[in-house]
């Protein structure tokens, strides 16, 4: 049958105008374009951080640390200093692309049994989930070797915002509320985020003076008050300790975290994935993020499979979500065959299973083991066991005038991470660790262990084409962050949309599960006609929040976020003449 394309241009929603700076500044828009520099966050007060930096000269890793701190204050269910994430930069004037890894990392304490016979929902709200934070490293490191600002200096923007406050939005009350029986469970959280025992209201004024002065003196003290120092023995307390409300039926685990765990932590350098796809260079994060090895075998399936549509989007996908699952974690505890992962000739065996009708579920995973010949016979597999990922996170973009780039993927995991805030502090502390596969999973590469960084699925992407960036994209969203990117670099580069158009445009997601997951929209206008060839859907509301960036030529950049999902995005440019 042809190839179902599901992109009719006619049914695509274009999204609103271009706003200028002025009017940005005042107004979350979703779209932006001009010239010096260009930001686009999920929040307009992190979004003005960041701008604000690189209108005094700062360059996009500046930029990118200062908008992330000010996440931390107004996403703060979804990042913050005591979670982790993932960094792409493109070095402008090397013309290199570079990766920073703040994966939050597991306890010397913790085995490959301690999630055993837990319950994922009771892992969560705990302090056993709670992984040693990596972003605090990871921004200093990012300064350091890419910056122009100190960390007091980036952290001063995140400073003004937690003391002066922020206007509670829908989303933010409304995930508040999602949260306010856990929250409620410890003094410390309700004290925050629940005053007179309710969610803040919409439009009032939210401040956080705790988590100011935290900020303030890890401006003064530097990053080793966090991994040694005060702060991290204040974690260490809340960890082990959790401040549990007086008379809460809840069954809390403490964590097994220490202050040596703190001091042994690094910031990671890896290399990062690049495959070609189209005549371009498409780059991720290598692992343990799944991101870049995902995003990029499913290109390279692609690139084989022949005229690209939704069917073969949602094929690709699958089959190398397959051999996610079962290759790739810690490549400092497994062996992750990430080079065959990544070979257009594994990627071509692959694509041959891919037909005129939806795979059957599950498929298996290939062999990449670096001999590849005719098409495989399709191989037996079983249901593959899916664990939860928390939806959360977020992802912002910066470019600077000079031409440098950044795509940033931070999270504290779950909405509101393990739901605990560390008593005078005003962080909430990650639950990372549930990340990790529960077991017992003999050979599962994503078990945890003493010191491993659990596998993520964080994809903070960037484009090339002739060696100079053309996209840089990401998105939240657990496991669907992969499909997230995957289908928008689809959108944009084979079925012929705007970035605008490719960022709106309804999603699906299919992770090598029975049912494809996608939103209602893209089940009415696409569903029909896949289900006729045998892909399977469940409704689902929204899936990811995603923001970009599209360097259109002669110095002008487009900034791209939602228009509508998580309450729409803030996309800024320094000037637009």
């Amino acid at each position: 049958m042809g190839r179902i394309t599901g992109m009719s241009l006619g049914l695509v929603v274009t999204v609103g105008l271009v706003a200028t700076p002025a009017q940005a500044d005042q107004t979350k828009q979703p779209v932006a374009e001009g010239y010096g520099g260009a930001v686009a966050t999920v929040d307009l007060d992190a979004s003005k951080a960041a701008l604000g930096v690189l209108r005094k000269g700062g360059n996009a890793m500046d930029a990118a640390v200062a908008g992330a701190a000010a996440l931390g204050v107004t996403e703060p269910y979804s990042a913050g200093l005591a979670g982790g994430g993932f960094l792409l930069y493109y070095d402008a004037r090397r013309g290199k692309v570079s990766t920073i890894d703040g994966r939050e990392t597991a306890p010397a304490a913790m085995t490959a049994a301690t999630f055993e016979g837990i319950p994922f929902a009771d892992a969560v709200t705990s302090g056993l989930s709670v992984g040693v934070p990596g972003s605090v490293a990871q921004w200093e490191l990012a300064l350091r070797r890419h910056g122009t600002l100190s960390l007091r200096q980036a952290l001063k923007p995140a400073i003004d915002i937690a003391t002066k406050g922020f206007v509670v939005d829908q989303t933010f009350y409304d995930q508040t509320a999602a949260n306010a029986a856990r929250f409620a469970d410890f003094t410390s959280t309700a004290a925050l985020y629940l005053p007179g025992g309710q969610p803040p209201a919409v439009g009032s004024v939210f401040r956080n003076p705790d988590l100011a002065r935290t900020y303030r003196e890890l401006g003064d003290r530097g990053p080793s008050w966090l991994y040694g120092g005060g702060l991290g023995q204040d974690i260490v307390a809340t960890v082990k300790n959790p401040p549990v409300t007086p008379g809460a039926t809840r069954v809390v685990r403490p964590g097994l975290m220490e202050l040596a765990d703190l001091r042994a932590y690094r910031a990671l350098t890896p290399d990062p994935t690049r495959v070609r796809y189209r005549g371009l260079d498409v780059y991720g994060m290598a692992p343990p993020s799944s991101g870049g090895s995902t995003v990029g075998e499913a290109l390279n399936i692609l690139s084989a499979a022949g005229p690209v549509g939704l069917h073969e989007y949602l094929d690709a996908s699958r089959l190398a979500f397959a051999d996610r699952n079962a290759y790739v974690g810690d490549p400092a505890y497994v062996n992750v065959p990430l080079k065959e992962l990544l070979s257009a000739q594994f990627g071509k065996e692959r694509a041959c299973l891919i037909g005129d009708r939806a795979l059957p579920h599950p498929a298996a995973p290939g062999s990449p083991d670096g001999s590849y010949g005719p098409c495989p016979p399709p191989a037996a597999a079983s249901a593959p066991k899916l664990q939860p990922e928390g939806p959360e996170t977020t992802h912002l973009v910066v470019a600077d005038q000079w031409g440098n780039v950044a795509a940033y993927n931070i999270t504290i995991e779950q909405t509101g991470g393990s739901g605990i805030v560390v008593p005078g502090r005003g962080i909430l502390l990650n639950n990372e660790l549930t990340d990790f596969t529960f077991g017992p999973a003999p050979g599962d590469p994503n078990l945890p262990a003493p010191g491993k960084r659990p596998r993520s699925s964080m994809a903070p992407t960037i484009v090339l084409k002739h060696g100079k960036p053309l996209l840089a994209v990401g998105s939240p969203g657990g496991a669907t962050i992969i499909t997230t990117v995957l289908q928008i670099l689809v959108n944009r580069l084979d079925l012929g949309m705007t970035l605008p158009d490719a960022l709106a445009a309804p999603r699906a997601s299919q992770r090598n599960i029975a049912a494809t997951q996608a939103e209602p929209a893209f089940i009415a206008r696409y569903g029909a006609e896949l289900e006729a060839i045998g892909h399977v859907f469940a409704s689902t509301p929204e899936i990811g929040a995603a923001t970009g960036l599209e360097f259109l030529g002669r110095g002008k950049v487009q900034a791209v976020a939602e228009p509508v999902r998580r309450g729409g995005g803030s996309a800024l440019v320094v000037r637009n003449d």
